[in-house]
């Protein structure tokens, strides 16, 4: 009888549509190479994404979070454990902890704590002599007030840990900071640094024996300063070669240079009239569906089946890994206020080149101000023969719904656009 491996896998899927989207995607491919899942998280977690980890094998509750719970919970089965993986941001810690436990192929444990610790690992960029913009940790207002007053701004104010732009703020002058700090998501340290002028990109791959592979690389749009929520990515970024050839050797370099080597990794960049600047690293997949985007651009691609394969030393599938198509995504984010109707949305799930598209407010629901990319009330994912076609395609999509507005008193009833 054939051994069979068994993936652990670490956290398993956030309650969120596009982390269940993931998980699903990742079982799915996981299940076509006959490896056995073993899901962990907290057992409220586990409740909560149970339509999906319902497809694994086995699950068990521990604490993801914890320092060092999943690598002692893992060491103590009587289960062996061929490889280790998570989607979650916040699980790769204990994935890289679990790894080094149990002898499974894995991030160095100081690599990924010094990715996760944004600070941390723009220091060791700079080292390296990557350009980066100056960055300090401050415990309170002071701290941040004599680093404006040493560096030249604008500056970003932003938590030491978080994601999906929480708490992220643009300072043009002093008098905006403790604004600015009222707005971080806890009272930690957090940070300040240089503001980067640029268009902003992400780039997408995966580490096969080691090395990166680069798959695409991903043009981002994003609401005007003060906050940096995005509200649409268009895959591949249509750029020259040449610069194209920049950012993929940058990004490369970093990567080496932290130290990661297995996994898949999300690295956002600006474009400056001096070259790429490097922004925040992460040793996983990107969200915001760019999953959906990648696997239309690249046909027959199976991104979750690279790792498992590169984890279990097996060949790979012999799929060109370089986009052939073009993808995007856009947000919809219409003006703050209460919603009486939403006019077009049948027509947009209706067309023929969505890949998927959610609405998450309907008649009644108060429409927040954009600041997070919590706040953000749907979304549409199509595929096209460009990028620039699936582009224009997502935006013309968006612009046909109509968020109508609950009149107030004094005013007649009239529609949002949305810009």
């Amino acid at each position: 009888m054939t051994d069979v491996p068994t993936l652990l896998f670490v956290g398993g899927a956030r309650p969120l549509s596009f982390s269940l989207d993931m998980a699903a995607e990742a079982l799915a491919q996981a299940a076509a190479r006959g490896i056995r899942v073993h899901v962990t998280n907290t057992a409220e977690v586990l409740a909560a994404t149970e339509d999906v980890v319902g497809k694994a094998a086995a699950t068990s509750t521990v604490d993801v979070l914890k320092p060092g719970e999943s690598a002692a919970w893992a060491k103590a089965q009587d289960e062996r454990f061929d490889a280790v993986y998570a989607l979650q941001e916040l699980a790769q810690v204990a994935v890289a902890e679990t790894a080094e436990a149990i002898g499974a192929p894995g991030n160095p444990p100081e690599a990924v704590h010094r990715v996760r610790t944004k600070d941390a690992c723009r220091e060791a960029l700079a080292a390296a002599g990557f350009p980066q913009p100056v960055v300090r940790l401050c415990a309170d207002r002071a701290e941040a007030e004599a680093f404006l007053g040493e560096y030249a701004g604008p500056w970003i104010v932003k938590p030491r840990d978080a994601m999906g732009s929480t708490g992220v703020s643009l300072v043009t002058e002093p008098g905006q900071l403790p604004a600015a700090i009222e707005l971080l998501p806890d009272a930690k340290p957090f940070l300040v640094e240089q503001f980067v002028e640029g268009p902003e990109f992400s780039v997408e791959g995966v580490f096969l024996g080691g090395v990166p592979k680069i798959l695409a690389v991903t043009a981002k749009e994003k609401v005007p300063p003060p906050f940096f929520v995005e509200t649409g990515h268009v895959l591949p970024a249509p750029l020259p070669d040449a610069r194209r050839q920049e950012i993929e050797e940058q990004v490369s370099g970093a990567l080496k240079t932290l130290g990661l080597r297995v996994g898949g990794f999300h690295v956002e960049l600006w474009l400056t009239p001096a070259g790429v600047v490097l922004g925040e690293v992460h040793g996983r997949f990107g969200g915001d569906w760019i999953h959906r985007m990648l696997a239309h651009a690249i046909p027959g691609l199976e991104l979750y089946g690279l790792v498992f394969d590169d984890l279990l030393g097996r060949p790979g599938t012999g799929v060109p890994l370089e986009p052939s198509r073009g993808a995007a995504v856009r947000y919809l984010t219409p003006p703050p206020g209460r919603l009486a109707a939403v006019e077009g949305w049948d027509d947009v799930l209706a067309h023929p080149a969505v890949l998927y598209a959610e609405l998450g407010v309907g008649p009644g629901d108060e429409i927040k101000p954009l600041h997070r990319s919590g706040d953000r009330v749907g979304l549409v994912v199509v595929g096209a023969d460009t990028p620039e076609a699936a582009s224009a395609l997502a935006a013309d999509l968006v612009d046909s719904v109509k968020f109508v507005p609950e009149s107030e008193p004094d005013r007649l009833p009239g529609l949002w656009a949305l810009h």
